[in-house]
């Protein structure tokens, strides 16, 4: 196995197929090979990009770490790891840009928007997707942010930000760092609390969606509207 980039065929180095042929050409170590640049002794950026994604075990994963914990990796450092995170953040605020050009009406919508920056932290956070009349995403506040297996927040920290930004509705949106999304008894409970809350205030509170990750016949996510617990 060659050691360097630069002793592969030149149609076979990862900035030359992406040049030639697009991004999507490159497997995820040759993409992180780019954002590497260089690697380690006995080791190319592609190898160590390779020993990167077999660490964390996915894409996913690897961009919930922070630079700190990266920069401890084999073949990184603190500026590898700082460029890493830089290009995990300006793909999540690429996929946040996206949010304001559809409704957010629907499950699949909710858990698209919102599940590159929630799906694979280790920790759980609430946040409330404010909406305008026409559904559209008005602007994202993160309520709390909890353990590993639970978080909360009183009804008024949610309804708060929604009656003084004058939002028309609002969504909650929270994952499971499980990856499960399926409902606790004590996510029932918080969801029947912020109905009562929401009516008594005339809100109108769209969906609460549990965020979790895609596995063998399992949906990522949890819908209290498609459960028939909002209506």
């Amino acid at each position: 196995m060659l050691n360097r980039i630069c002793d592969l065929p030149l149609d076979e180095r990862p900035r030359e197929k992406l040049a030639r042929f697009g991004a999507g050409a490159l497997d995820n170590p040759e993409l992180l090979a780019l954002f590497l640049r260089t690697g380690v002794k006995g080791r190319s950026a592609i190898q160590v990009g390779r020993d990167l994604l077999a660490h964390y075990g996915s894409i996913g994963a690897l961009g919930s770490a922070g630079a700190g914990e990266l920069a401890k990796q084999p073949g990184l450092g603190l500026a590898k790891a700082c460029q890493l995170v830089a290009a995990f953040e300006l793909g999540a605020r690429a996929a946040r840009e996206q949010i304001n050009r559809v409704p957010l009406d629907a499950p699949e919508q909710i858990y698209q928007a919102f599940a590159p920056q929630l799906a694979w932290i280790r920790h759980e956070k609430l946040i409330v997707a404010l909406l305008d009349t026409r559904l559209h995403h008005a602007g994202t506040i993160e309520v709390s942010s909890g353990s590993l297996t639970e978080t909360s927040a009183h009804p008024r920290e949610i309804l708060r930000p929604v009656i003084t930004r004058g939002a028309y509705g609002f969504v909650l949106v929270h994952n499971h760092p499980s990856g499960d999304p399926a409902p606790s008894r004590q996510d029932e409970l918080f969801t029947r609390r912020m109905i009562e809350a929401s009516e008594l205030l005339q809100l109108r509170f769209l969906d609460h969606l549990i965020v979790g990750r895609p596995d063998a016949g399992r949906s990522p996510y949890y819908s209290f509207r498609e459960a028939g617990i909002l209506v």
